[in-house]
């Protein structure tokens, strides 16, 4: 597989991330009665929805990412760049489409451990994890979800926070 490939893969399987998490968003009905939009609006303003900074968080995130890519493609693909300028565009690229895959890797983890939901983002030489609880996290726990990240990035610098 050449860098264009990898390219090319790593920019669809963040499209197809976007595409997941924006129709999880819109999947709501298309027409809705005026006397449903007040009820809904009231009942919704004392309870923002507590899992959307997870949902925002992880759209953010691939957002972001999303916008990163085609300058990176441009760069890449340009044959007026230098090739240190391509070699560094093609690292970043290759950097990016790791940290996404382990940042999966991480939430499905922690999932998988019991924890309702969570948000992983790394950066660089550190990793943060923010996990849904209500409760206090206990050392074991911390310990785990250290562990877990260390497993998939090799990262020992993380940050765990909790929401609720």
């Amino acid at each position: 597989m050449n860098k264009k490939q990898a390219f090319i893969i790593a920019t669809l399987l963040v499209l197809i991330v976007c595409a997941g998490v924006l129709a999880a968003r819109v999947n709501s009905p298309l027409y809705v009665d005026s006397s449903e939009i007040s009820t809904k609006t009231n009942a919704q303003a004392g309870d923002k929805s507590k899992g959307d900074f997870f949902t925002e968080s992880r759209l953010n995130r691939d957002n972001n990412r999303a916008t990163m890519l085609p300058t990176y493609q441009t760069i890449i693909n340009d044959p007026t760049s230098s090739k240190e300028a391509k070699d560094k565009m093609t690292a970043q690229l290759k950097s990016l489409t790791t940290n996404n895959e382990n940042e999966q890797k991480i939430e499905n983890a922690l999932k998988g451990k019991g924890y309702e939901d969570s948000f992983c983002q790394i950066m660089e030489e550190k990793v943060t994890v923010y996990v849904k609880t209500k409760d206090k996290l206990t050392d074991k726990q911390t310990k785990e979800i250290k562990n877990i990240v260390l497993g998939a990035t090799k990262i020992k610098d993380v940050e765990i926070a909790m929401k609720q």
